[in-house]
């Protein structure tokens, strides 16, 4: 090969070379450059994620903060919805009620005549009348009411109503109908509703409540401050622990139950609570057991419970399950019965308590101190050495009667000791009397008769009913009241506190209605002659049953019943007309 291919071929190779280590210089400069952005981008994000982390930890130290509720029940509400995270938020509105009809007034300054100064009613104008393109008539939508779109109607809600609708912490009344409060939403309701001051009703119709929420519920109620209204229709729950929200510490005045399944199960608890020989529910004024499925060992323990009972004022127990023996159980305690030996040793207890009523209680300080056989206290040898160099130049009396300035202290002591003594004596006599004479007032009802009225006035000229009104108007148990003795049992007066009573729409035949009638006859008498301890039943409803509305029973009831019930209303008696 000639030397000037040869040349010409390593010159060649040499630039290929030369440019090769070029293009791998070049690449890595560009491979460091793109591990040095990697490494910038790297470290960017680093500090993005430290900052997102620190933001995230300062936001739950945030959401850890408890949240304080204010008595707005609508932002408080929200906000422990948003906080729980929720992703729906049901809207707190006003309970929808249907528009009254606008009337305007006008005075018209009249000069003269009759009707000078007398309001002037204008007529509302009359509707306009729409025409449609083929020139009909077309009427104008209705005003008593409003239209929405279903999917919207149905939407979970919470109605309110309040005393103010320009201040939102005025809310009265919280209504919830037909969709589910379950744990977390009764656990929000446990944080808004205490701090309402005004609330008194609650109502939670067809809510979906268990065992858990109803508990939860039970302990909510007796921290609201004036809650009184508590309706839980159409909720059933598996364990039927409805007696938790009649507790002794439950404020509820009014309660509901309605279609809740309530079997005798849960009308045992719920008897138990009313009343028994030690305590009694003195709050709750009526209660709505109708539609459900109590029999009658349910109506028995009810029946139970209404013999110590003096506060229920209504009881429905219509659409039930109810037969004859629990009927007549209940005839029972509404006319007399027989005390129970638990019973009997309680009225004893309280008997004794009565009389003796300062047995169990200790002296004052007073009387201990005046007391003779304590022996009084001795001063201190050193005061009685100060006393001494004070008293070392006796006076000129001390001297010719022959006695000191100590034993004329001594002599003033032992009078001014006994004449406190004495006072003090007759002051406890005096505050005996008057306790006794306070106590024979307030238990001067008794079955027999109008009671005894207490003579003994005090020095004022005042009875001490006049003085003391508190006494009169205190609890009286119904174990105090006058008992029989017959065939060796103690039979006491009923309930005559209980004036409505539904039974309507239950199983009770002849024997039923046979008892009932017996203790209304019972209860007129007994009222007649004696109705400080109540009036007895004034409505009385037992229509539907198995006996016909037509059979004699019914008609003797009724009869005594109808003047009684406070509805009624006679027809107008018209003057007889003198033929001539």
């Amino acid at each position: 090969m000639p030397r000037s291919i040869r040349s010409a071929r390593s010159n060649s190779i040499c630039s290929v070379t030369s440019e090769s280590g070029r293009g791998a210089k070049l690449d890595e400069l560009l491979a460091s450059r793109v591990k040095m952005g990697k490494k910038v981008e790297k470290g960017l994000n680093k500090e993005k994620n430290q900052s997102a982390t620190s933001q995230d930890e300062l936001d739950s130290n945030k959401a850890l903060e408890p949240h304080v509720c204010t008595g707005n029940f609508s932002a408080d509400f929200s906000e422990l919805c948003r906080r729980n995270n929720m992703t729906f938020i049901p809207p707190v509105i006003m309970r929808p009620r249907p528009p009254a009809p606008v009337v305007q007034q006008e005075v018209s300054p009249a000069k003269g005549g009759k009707d000078k100064g007398k309001p002037s009613v204008t007529q509302p104008e009359p509707e306009q009348e729409e025409n449609a393109e083929d020139g009909e008539p077309v009427d104008a939508p209705p005003k008593t009411f409003t239209t929405k779109d279903k999917f919207e109607y149905f939407k979970p809600s919470i109605q309110v109503e309040m005393d103010n609708q320009d201040k939102p912490d005025t809310v009265n009344e919280i209504f919830i109908r037909g969709w589910k409060v379950d744990t977390v939403m009764m656990d929000i309701f446990k944080q808004c509703w205490p701090t309402m001051e005004k609330l008194h009703s609650i109502n939670l119709w067809n809510t979906g409540l268990n065992d858990d929420t109803l508990h939860t519920l039970s302990t909510i109620l007796p921290q609201c401050p004036n809650i009184k209204n508590v309706t839980l229709d159409g909720n059933a729950t598996e364990k039927e622990d409805w007696f938790e929200l009649i507790t002794e510490e439950s404020p509820v005045q009014n309660l509901s139950l309605r279609h809740c399944g309530i079997t005798n199960k849960g009308a045992k608890m719920i008897g138990r609570c009313l009343g028994s020989a030690k305590r009694a529910n003195t709050k709750l004024l009526t209660l709505n057991l109708s539609n459900n499925k109590i029999g009658e060992e349910g109506l028995e323990e009810i029946a139970q419970g209404l013999r110590l009972n003096r506060t229920l004022l209504s009881l429905s127990l219509a659409s039930n399950e109810i037969r004859d023996k629990g009927v007549v159980k209940l005839s029972e305690v509404l006319s007399r019965f027989p005390l129970t030996h638990e019973e009997v040793v309680e009225r004893r207890k309280l008997m004794s308590d009565r009389s003796s009523p300062d047995r169990n209680k200790s002296p004052p300080l007073s009387r201990r101190a005046d007391s003779k056989d304590r022996p009084g206290s001795v001063r201190s040898s050193t005061h009685q050495d100060k006393g001494g160099k004070k008293n070392e130049k006796p006076s000129a009396k001390a001297k010719k009667d022959g006695k000191g300035g100590k034993e004329e202290k001594e002599e003033k002591h032992e009078k001014t000791k006994g004449k406190k003594e004495k006072e003090d004596k007759a002051g406890a006599k005096k505050a005996a009397a008057a306790e006794s004479q306070a106590r024979r007032a307030s238990l001067a009802a008794d079955a027999k008769g109008k009671g005894n009225k207490t003579k003994g006035k005090e020095k004022g000229g005042k009875p001490a009913q006049e003085q003391e009104p508190a006494d009169s108007q205190d609890f009286i148990n119904p174990l105090l009241e006058g008992a029989d003795y017959i065939d060796g049992r103690l039979w006491v007066a009923g309930n005559r506190v209980l004036i409505n009573l539904n039974l309507s729409r239950n199983e009770i035949g002849e024997t039923g209605l046979e008892a009932l009638l017996k203790a209304m006859q019972y209860q007129t008498t007994l009222c007649m002659e004696n109705k400080s301890s109540g009036t007895g039943l004034m409505r009385l409803l037992v229509g539907k049953n198995k006996v016909r509305s037509s059979h004699e029973l019914l008609q003797k009831i009724t009869d005594i019943m109808l003047p009684k019930d406070p509805f009624y209303k006679p027809p107008p008696q018209t003057p007889e007309v003198n033929e001539a």
